[in-house]
């Protein structure tokens, strides 16, 4: 017996080894694969391909599939195409978005605590806008409000779906938030302020940050935590439980907006 409990450790030893590797050589592998071939489309394809459980079921669970699987994909595609519009020189940039998205896949990813859950959320609506508004700042801005769509809707899913205990319908309010999302992007699109961050002995970064990221991550906090508050007083709501988080959303997105709105940062 105690030879088969030992086999079995180093086998979950391994396993736990074998896909930590995998996870870093994904990680890795996708930023630099899309560095060196100046595609977005060869990272795209191993993010896709992370993701080969999805269509492993009958077609039928695929569209489930999708949707529960939709934050991970949004923060996985999101790293790659915003590696690609950092460009071919070797930045700064390249090496954060590769460790960054190996710490997603070893150690967020995984976790699925309340609390986790609403980052998954936060980080997956950051990325996700801030690729979607990079990849289109030149298009037209059905495609930049399509994007916003599909992120709030997903990440509103995620939050909503992972805190209930799966007998509540969300379809209302998770198209409701993905809509929100459009629209603010929509409004945005004409006025796409994004902040670089250079200077100093590390010269270019090659990190630019949208404010429609930051507006849009803001408002998803408050509604993550607007939710919460809802459930955990069954259904109620009293003001002294949103007002500080408000207070500190609303106010960040006005100084932003007002004061982190000059032209020279303008796409």
């Amino acid at each position: 017996m105690s030879e088969y409990i030992f086999i079995r450790k180093s086998r979950n030893a391994l396993s736990s080894l074998l896909h930590i590797f995998l996870n870093i050589l994904l990680g890795v592998g996708s930023i630099a694969v899309t560095f060196l071939t100046a595609s977005w489309i060869p990272g795209i394809i191993l993010v896709l391909i992370s993701k080969w459980r999805i269509f492993a079921v009958r077609p039928r669970f695929w569209l489930l599939n999708i949707k529960s699987n939709l934050v991970d994909l949004i923060v996985g595609s999101s790293f790659v195409l915003i590696a690609y519009c950092s460009g071919t020189e070797l930045l700064p940039v390249h090496i954060i978005l590769a460790g960054l998205y190996t710490l997603w896949l070893i150690i967020l990813k995984p976790l699925s605590t309340e609390a986790a859950t609403q980052i998954q959320s936060l980080v997956a609506v950051f990325l996700g806008t801030t690729a979607a508004t990079l990849m289109s700042a030149s298009a037209d801005s059905i495609f930049l409000a399509s994007a916003c769509f599909i992120i709030g809707y997903g990440a509103s899913r995620h939050v909503l779906v992972q805190s209930s205990e799966g007998k509540e319908d969300f379809t209302v309010i998770t198209l409701a938030c993905g809509l929100i999302s459009a629209e603010i992007a929509w409004l945005c699109h004409g006025w796409l302020i994004v902040y670089m961050f250079n200077g100093g002995w590390v010269g270019n970064t090659g990190i630019i940050i949208p404010q429609l990221s930051i507006i849009i991550t803001l408002l998803a906090f408050l509604f993550g935590h607007t939710y919460k508050a809802i459930v955990k007083r069954d259904g109620k709501l009293k003001a002294s439980d949103i007002l500080m988080p408000a207070i500190f959303s609303l106010l960040i997105i006005t100084i932003v907006v007002i004061w982190f709105s000059k032209p020279i940062f303008d796409v």
